[in-house]
């Protein structure tokens, strides 16, 4: 695959040191780097079907609000956010970390939990956040699987009026392949970790509602093709594994995003297909720009251990002109 540079690569390279040019030791350092905890206060947002979001902000009195998505299986204290919100922070940025349903450390109340394609929760954290104070700008940073959500928010939804722009990260952006390509064998250690991880969920929702599923013979699911056919798309109104791909995709939704976007993709991210780095929908739409630096691995992007390379590029690209 061919690395696009455009102006904000062009000017702003990743240039990790050698050792760190495998995507693999990116993808494991970008998920185990230690990073300072970032001392949040927390908020429960209720919503109206009888569940809950648990809400972290990092708050210095900016007139500038972030709102970050984490990634599958993340939460707000993963070193890839709490390093964001820390760099934002600084540059006088209010941050609010939102874990999905489920991701917060307490499971939540209602059947289902959380997916691809959860905007409408999105939707409901922006109002909420917007509701609080009148920030001048609000900006929306995702990360994969809260990338795609981001991108997908941005593309299809009606868009809250107060949200100027948006930075996203290793986003699977075609759900179908990306599937395919994270189920390869040279990725069989982060899929049994996600597997894992998921279990621990099924498990405790089984425990809530166990007349509506269980988890009786997971261990014969290797990939999220069966985890999504038996527990992601009943639980959550679709069809099939399928269905809620097509349905949960955001490339082809790229057309339709109408504010400032930074799409960064690694060219050597061992979880993205060809399908997740869609250059026909960014070169089309002014407003999206298509980044992929040859390196970086999945939500690495790790150049020195105490700053990240994606955080110093987020605080560029959200500058003002």
């Amino acid at each position: 695959m061919q690395t696009e540079a455009p102006s904000i690569l062009a000017d702003y390279p990743f240039r990790p040191p050698r050792w760190l040019r495998n995507s693999h030791a990116q993808t494991v350092l970008g998920a185990l780097l230690p990073r300072p905890p970032v001392d949040y206060d927390r908020e429960r947002l209720e919503l109206d079907d009888g569940d809950f979001l648990d809400l972290d902000w990092s708050r210095v009195g900016g007139e500038d609000l972030a709102i970050l998505s984490h990634g599958l299986e993340g939460h707000s204290q993963r070193p890839y956010i709490t390093g964001m919100v820390r760099r934002l922070n600084r540059d006088g940025w209010d941050c609010l970390a939102w874990n999905y349903r489920g991701c917060s450390g307490e499971i939540n109340r209602n059947t289902c939990l959380y997916h691809n394609g959860s905007t409408d929760d999105l939707g409901r954290v922006i109002h909420h956040a917007v509701q609080t104070r009148s920030y001048r700008r609000v900006a929306l940073i995702g990360f994969s699987l809260g990338g795609n959500l981001t991108l997908l928010y941005l593309g299809r939804e009606a868009v809250h009026e107060a949200v100027s722009t948006a930075v996203l990260f290793s986003v699977p952006c075609d759900l179908a392949s990306a599937s395919v390509s994270i189920g390869r064998w040279q990725n069989w250690i982060y899929m049994r970790r996600f597997l894992r991880h998921l279990h621990e969920k099924v498990r405790a929702k089984s425990s809530q509602y166990p007349h509506l599923l269980n988890d009786e013979g997971y261990a014969l699911i290797h990939d999220f093709k069966g985890f999504d056919e038996r527990y992601t798309a009943p639980l959550h109104g679709f069809s099939s594994a399928e269905d809620y791909w097509a349905k949960c995709s955001s490339a082809p939704w790229i057309e339709g995003i109408r504010i400032p976007t930074l799409l960064v993709n690694a060219a050597d991210d061992p979880f993205l297909s060809p399908a997740c780095f869609p250059h026909a929908a960014c070169t089309s739409n002014p407003h999206v720009t298509l980044a992929i630096p040859r390196h970086g691995g999945h939500c690495g992007f790790v150049d020195t251990m105490e700053e990240r390379w994606s955080e110093r590029l987020s605080a560029l690209f959200l500058r003002e002109p």
